[in-house]
């Protein structure tokens, strides 16, 4: 059992690489969960985990004819593995973005869960490419009408290279809900369902600064298990490691938008 998920949002401060981050702590309580910061552009999972000083990055990975292992970029952390990404601008320029499909497929061997934290934009290839990787997309929105269309671009380029949404995910949502009109819509354009909605939480400011996630400083906040409950509508296919791997090494080399 594996599948490749990305996490995407179409616009950056939805808060996705924090939900990528509790989405894998909510799912390692029952899955081998592997977490990459595929953001090679503007990478911060390293801050919310605690690897700012890693030695070891997906950049080092993604460098042409590099002799580093995969392995040496994993870090168990919070109870799931991560590959951070670095946040040299040298490295990311010498970063081959392509490569990531040998990393993906390398990863698929040991286990169950891949959570690609995707570039917030699609303004490339490279922030196309996890999402072409991924079996299935989670879309991360703010409750708004516009942050709808965003998310639907996100679901437009993902369907035209076969990956499925998993269903969207509503973010920072103040104590009013989400408004009855932009979830009606939600509903009505993406083809997955609405997995839940995230309140928005004070606890969260300037949690990257503390290198602990908040589902582990504090487990029982609505914020935490309100993210255990979309994990668990994310039960990962049947795929066998082989089945991700070969999927990653023909991944469609996606087209610029």
């Amino acid at each position: 059992m594996v599948e490749a998920f990305a996490v995407a949002s179409g616009k950056g401060g939805t808060g996705k690489t924090t939900t990528t981050v509790a989405l894998g702590m909510a799912l390692a309580q029952e899955y081998d969960v592997t977490v990459v910061d595929a953001d090679t552009g503007m990478a911060n999972l390293l801050f919310h985990t605690g690897l700012e000083s890693a030695d070891t990055t997906l950049h080092d990975l993604l460098v042409a004819e590099t002799t580093t292992a995969v392995e040496d970029a994993v870090y168990e952390r919070f109870g799931m593995n991560v590959v951070p990404c670095g946040t040299s601008l040298a490295a990311f320029e010498d970063a081959d973005p392509d490569r990531l499909r040998e990393v993906v497929a390398e990863l698929a061997a040991d286990t169950d869960v891949l959570l690609l934290d995707s570039p917030a934009a699609l303004g490339s290839k490279s922030a196309i490419l996890p999402i072409v990787l991924a079996d299935r997309v989670v879309v991360v929105l703010q409750p708004t009408i516009p942050a709808l269309s965003d998310g639907l671009k996100v679901q437009e380029y993902a369907t035209s290279y076969g990956t499925e949404t998993a269903g969207v995910l509503f973010n920072k949502v103040p104590d009013s809900g989400v408004p009855e009109k932009v979830e009606k819509q939600a509903e009505r354009y993406f083809d997955g369902p609405v997995l839940g909605s995230i309140p928005n939480s004070e606890e969260l400011a300037g949690v990257e600064n503390t290198g602990e996630p908040i589902l582990s400083r504090k487990p029982n906040t609505e914020f935490s298990t309100t993210f255990r409950d979309v994990a668990a509508q994310l039960t990962p296919r049947d795929n066998t490691p082989e089945e991700v791997a070969s999927q990653a090494r023909s991944a469609i080399r996606p087209q610029q938008p």
